[in-house]
């Protein structure tokens, strides 16, 4: 990078830090460390919202998944505005008049401590572990950019993350991602503006979409049932309703950004809108992936993205195999910037036959393109059998920093690192608040001074981020991090959410057996997934379903039992 790009991101970064930690000051008890006092309006809650969910991930991995699979992942989306719709009228009025700090409280109040500690730890498992692959994703960028180590990134990284979120608080987290996402979404826009502009003179936005719809990358809508499809409208609708009930009602990284609201009222108006936005929003990120695979059929495109890791195979002795392939790669590719040119010739011409025979061309050279590429993958895995042949999350990535100018570049990596900071620092602050008051303060010490602990918080924002650092080390290898992160939460998030409904709407199925339920739900979806017999967003809803199911025919066991006794 250039040093304006240099001072844009050190700059950029500085000013976050400073305002955040400014807007925390005076905090002295847990209330305002997790709830900020419950005093946001509800445009501030949305913007929380979109900042915690809206990860480095996002803006690092979805434009590649749309570079390489098309657009369709969109559809993972489709069920979150029903979901908004059912926690307004559910959860959210029930945690506002219980007054709770985190969502597990209730289920102590609604069954058991037995039920309300196994809540809470399967979310502290699942959060602890998404949250150290968020940490991996702006590390990934350090270490690509700058060459250095990435597991001594990944702990550089985490320890900016823990001294800015132990010093912050819910406040900070919350003031911060209304001015992160402010300039995320204007950097976003100049980053797709950008990849337009850059196309050749006579392609305009038009001519970039018809050419990627031809090569089948504007794939929104899959109508065609299959369990083990992982996008389509029906596990959107269906599999995405019910991961977004769960991760919106029963996910304390997000039941704590709309808890600190000043009423009910604020709290739906948040999430109303945020159902209303984040469909749109990740559709015109994904729209960017697509746009870039244009950019890629004009301009050569590197025979795999990671160029860090191709500089390594180079000095092996697989080196001379690799060159010979990037040539071939090299070949194929002058071709193809040809045949799209042709392509878009017919489509201008709106000549339908042309086009198709100019787009099946097209997709032949390609699939040969793949098949050169899959052999130096081949070669990449015989030269170090440890490398990461998965190079979805440098797509984005190489064409930010190859081909925009100076100055932007600095601010789309202030981009991610704002992304990852907003989202990785509430996530540390939900595994605080879970673990202090969920079992710390019910299992160890109830009576201590607020000031104690207070004190006991900002300690587990450090330990839980130490664990997140280490989680981290593991997971660059691991493929797309936006996948990546949503088949971990399906592990979970079902049965997370099937207490909960038996909580609300079977008032005579006690604790018990929703304890023996979800332990069985959980031991089912797991083998399922192992097994590979559905995608992995149907497990949302399988998990909810079992809980329910099992606990309704545990309890009659349970009841019957306690006659006896």
């Amino acid at each position: 990078m250039s040093l304006l790009d240099w001072v844009v991101l050190i700059s950029t970064l500085a000013i976050i830090i400073l305002y955040g930690i400014w807007k925390s000051r005076g905090e002295q008890n847990m209330e305002s460390y997790f709830l900020g006092n419950q005093s946001m309006p509800w445009y501030i809650v949305l913007l929380s919202i979109i900042g915690t969910q809206a990860s480095a991930i996002t803006f690092i991995s979805a434009p590649g998944q749309a570079y390489t699979d098309g657009m369709r992942f969109v559809q993972y989306y489709f069920g979150l505005p029903l979901a908004m719709v059912v926690l307004c009228i559910t959860f959210v009025p029930i945690f506002h008049k219980l007054k709770v700090y985190t969502a597990y409280e209730f289920l102590e109040k609604r069954f058991d401590l037995k039920t309300r500690t196994l809540t809470a730890s399967l979310f502290l498992i699942q959060r602890g572990l998404s949250t150290g692959i968020s940490i991996c994703a702006p590390s990934i960028i350090l270490s690509s950019l700058l060459g250095w180590n990435l597991y001594w990134t990944n702990m550089i990284m985490g320890g900016l993350l823990i001294i800015y979120t132990v010093a912050g608080g819910t406040r900070a987290v919350a003031y911060t991602q209304t001015m992160q996402l402010v300039i995320i979404f204007g950097g976003m826009f100049l980053a797709g503006w950008m990849v337009v502009h850059l196309l050749p003179t006579d392609i305009g936005f038009k001519q970039a979409l018809q050419v990627s719809g031809k090569m089948d990358k504007l794939n929104v809508i899959v109508t065609k049932f299959d369990w083990k499809d992982k996008y389509n409208i029906w596990s959107g609708l269906i599999g995405g309703f019910f991961l977004a009930l769960s991760y919106f009602g029963t996910d304390q990284s997000q039941v704590g950004r709309y808890l600190t609201a000043k009423s009910v009222k604020e709290s739906r108006m948040g999430l109303l809108m945020n159902g209303l936005v984040k469909v749109p929003m990740q559709f015109l990120i994904l729209l960017i992936g697509a746009m870039v695979f244009v950019f890629y059929l004009y301009f050569r495109a590197p025979i795999f993205f990671n160029e860090a890791q191709l500089a390594r195979v180079r000095n092996t002795a697989q080196g001379p195999a690799l060159e010979q392939l990037e040539q071939q790669y090299g070949q194929l590719t002058t071709q193809k910037q040809q045949q799209v040119k042709q392509l878009a010739a017919a489509l201008e011409q709106d000549d339908a036959a042309a086009a198709a025979i100019a787009k099946k061309v097209l997709q032949q050279t390609d699939e040969q393109a793949l098949a050169v590429r899959t052999a130096a993958l081949s070669l990449m895995k015989k030269a170090d059998p440890a490398a990461d042949t998965n190079d979805t999350n440098y797509i984005f990535l190489h064409f930010v920093v190859n081909n925009l100018p100076k100055g932007l570049v600095g601010l789309l990596i202030a981009i991610i690192f704002l992304a990852a900071w907003g989202s990785i620092a509430a996530a540390l602050n939900s595994l605080a608040s879970t673990t202090v008051i969920d079992i710390y303060q019910r299992l160890y010490n109830g009576n201590a001074t607020p000031e104690h602990y207070l004190r006991v918080s900002k300690l587990w924002s450090l330990i839980w981020g130490v664990f997140c650092i280490v989680v981290a080390q593991f997971a660059s290898g691991l493929g797309s991090l936006i996948e990546v992160v949503n088949i971990l939460g399906s592990w979970f998030y079902g049965v997370t959410l099937g207490i909960f409904m038996v909580a609300f709407y079977l008032k005579r199925v006690g604790g018990t057996a929703t304890f023996w339920a979800a332990i069985a739900a959980e031991a089912v979806v797991l083998v399922m997934y192992g097994m590979e017999k559905v995608s992995f967003l149907w497990l949302n809803a399988i998990g909810c379903v079992l809980v329910v199911v099992f606990a309704l025919m545990i309890e009659p066991f349970v009841k019957q039992r306690n006659l006896k006794i």
